[in-house]
């Protein structure tokens, strides 16, 4: 130790090198803002440590010389208190002068470069909340240091390096002493700020490690001062591999912060061996909030793949897209250690392990829905929108998927209705689950074309997340029932009674207004498919519906936004016989003179229709001449 420190002081010749403008930014911004809980870094630099020790033992199984006479790996912490200096070294991979310009002097990983756009659009005042759901890595450092020197050599190489900054903007490298560096690994010095020289202290350090490290899959020894034997604090036995009894949940929660890069609890935690055909240990965590990658147009989960202890990658592709948010780690003890990574996740094995912890996650969840309401609704609100995705993409799955869906109706729109429920709930006469696709919840529920059901009690479920115009395409049904669009094909809903007993006379539809409805047919034209009358309809006058054997209409919106869009598929008007502006107009038809103000008005109900879906008039200029003539005539 004492000839690290003397190096560290030195200063020998150096090249100076300035910070990528992200680097620079990020830690701008970590030194000037305040943190109430500054410990991550330590957690940080341990997990660091722990991941050059597992790289070290993947490349040495092609090429075992690496690790020449020291085969036991293990992480040191030292504290010097009297000079108010942190140590943390580690004998892994180490870095070459390349290594360190790369790792350490730009921002490689687009996790981290997110991060800091998040800091910059969140400001200093939430960037407490954000460096928990990012791992901020080498740079949290100087969150307490206002110095940082590394000194690493890169196993199998003889020249060692010495990184130093201060955080302002630049650092710099330099040879460092064969007799001062390490034989191999890296050593990170920390020269502590005065408002930080707590964190030299044995006892506080000790508590940090084993609060936040104590699940790290390598060993970690506590020294007290410079030169002092060191002691072991954590004996580095994988956390997944230990039976369940003897993990508590306090342990499980800090595996997960490591292994997620959040500060939260986990809502669920999954640990399972499986044994059979395939041996593996699995440990699961589902989040207790939404990651900042959780909409990652990648879709990527992220899943530690290890096989035999050995990390094979960090980011496998253990878990389907729509279980992404899932953080995971498996250990395999049948696949193949002498393949490459990409190789190792061709395999068969691989593809039955993925297929089995898919499988066992599902178990849980379905579990947990039906054992603990209350935690489970609060996953759902998280991460419902991406479990739907499941529905459309693996239909196998779709029964279970199902039964933990939670939707927003007209009769719950605070959410939480299951379908088991919904079926529970049906009216007499009601044979379908009935479903409205849109934007926005609260803006479905004011949909017109939701009338008819509301005064029948039919209750309608609120789908706003775009996944859902697509799954529920293609879903046979629940329990029996087919789902069905509120905004395709007829209702077939006049056999449901209305809740308050009442019904639209059968002359005023077949007389007056069935004249006027055919009126209206002729004026719109091709701007139509049809106009006829609604059962669908209460209060408003018209509303717009998608043909029976078409495309929802949410669905084709969709489809154009995304360029696939289909052939133009005309829309049916529906007009209520039964309101007041249509008897009217009825009423005015027998009236040649007013057949130009008729006509109008057949214009105008299209595009109040068009309007309330959210769609722009048919012809703009239009919509605005005839509503000005009607306004005029109004007006007198």
């Amino acid at each position: 130790m004492t000839s690290a420190d003397t190096a560290a002081d030195a200063a020998p010749a150096s090249r100076t090198h300035v910070f990528e403008a992200d680097v620079a930014r990020l830690l701008q911004l970590m030194v000037h803002s305040v943190y109430s809980d500054r410990d991550v870094f330590l957690r940080e630099l341990v997990a660091n440590a722990a991941d050059a020790c597992e790289r070290l033992r993947y490349e040495a199984l092609a090429d075992p010389a690496l690790l020449g006479e020291d085969a036991a790996f293990a992480i040191r912490v030292v504290c010097d208190e009297a000079n108010g200096r942190l140590v943390v070294e580690d004998n892994g991979l180490g870095m070459s002068e390349g290594d360190l310009v790369e790792a350490l002097g730009t921002i490689a990983r687009s996790g981290t470069r997110s991060f800091v756009e998040k800091l910059g659009e969140a400001g200093a005042k939430q960037a407490e909340s954000l460096i928990g759901q990012f791992g901020v890595g080498f740079y949290s450092a100087f969150m307490v240091a206002g110095r940082v020197v590394v000194e690493t050599r890169r196993a199998g190489q003889s020249q060692a390096w010495r990184w130093e900054s201060e955080g302002k903007g630049d650092y710099a490298i330099a040879p460092l002493p064969p007799d001062a560096a390490p034989a191999r690994g890296t050593r990170v010095i920390l020269h502590l700020t005065e408002a930080a020289k707590d964190y030299a202290a044995p006892h506080r350090v000790e508590q940090i490690l084993r609060e936040h490290s104590g699940g790290v899959a390598v060993p970690i020894d506590l020294a007290e001062s410079p030169g002092a034997s060191p002691r072991r604090i954590a004996d580095g036995a994988a956390l997944w591999a230990r039976p369940k009894s003897d993990i508590s949940t306090e342990q499980y929660a800090e595996f997960y912060r490591g292994l997620s890069g959040q500060f939260d609890e986990p809502a669920m935690t999954a640990h399972w061996r499986a044994e059979g055909r395939h041996e593996y240990h699995a440990l699961a965590f589902v989040p207790g909030s939404r990651p900042l990658d959780l909409f990652d147009p990648q879709r990527k989960g992220r899943g530690k793949l290890y096989v035999r202890r050995v990390l094979i990658t960090d980011d496998a592709d253990l878990l389907p897209g729509w279980l992404r948010f899932v953080r995971l780690v498996v250990d395999s003890a049948d696949l193949p250690l002498n393949v490459s990574r990409e190789m190792a996740q061709q395999s068969p094995v691989f593809g039955a392990i993925r297929t089995g912890v898919a499988n066992r996650i599902l178990a849980d969840l379905v579990r947990l829905a039906d054992k603990q309401p209350e935690s489970w609704a609060k996953i759902w609100e998280n991460f419902g929108a991406v479990l739907k995705e499941g529905l459309y993409e693996a239909p196998e799955k779709r029964d279970d998927l199902l039964k933990i869906a939670r939707f927003r109706s007209t009769a719950h729109p605070d959410g939480g209705r299951s379908l088991a429920d919904y079926v529970k709930d049906l009216r007499e006469n009601q044979t379908a689950i009935y479903y409205l696709t849109g934007d926005d919840a609260r803006r479905l529920a004011a949909s017109p074309q939701l009338e008819g059901f509301r005064a029948r009690g039919v209750e309608v479920l609120l789908l706003s997340d775009p996944i859902d115009a697509f799954w529920v395409t293609t879903a046979l049904g629940f329990d029996g029932k087919p789902f069905r669009s509120v905004t395709q094909g007829t209702a077939d809903i006049a056999a449901i009674a209305r809740v308050d007993g009442a019904a639209i006379p059968a002359a005023e539809v077949d007389a007056a207004a069935a004249t006027l409805i055919a009126f209206f047919k002729e004026t719109l034209g091709e701007a139509v498919a049809d106009v006829r009358a609604s059962d669908r309809l209460a209060t408003s006058a018209a509303c717009l519906v998608a043909a029976e054997h078409g495309l929802d209409r949410r669905l084709e919106r969709l489809l154009a936004m995304g360029g696939q869009a289909p052939p133009a598929a005309r829309a049916i008007l529906e007009i209520n016989a039964g309101h007041a502006l249509v008897a009217r107009l009825a009423a005015r038809f027998a009236d040649r003179d007013a057949r130009a103000e008729i006509a109008d008005a057949a214009w105008l109900l299209l595009d109040e229709a068009r309007l309330r879906d959210g769609e722009p008039p048919v012809d703009a200029a239009a919509f605005a001449d005839r509503l000005g003539r009607v306004m005029s005539k109004a007006l007198g």
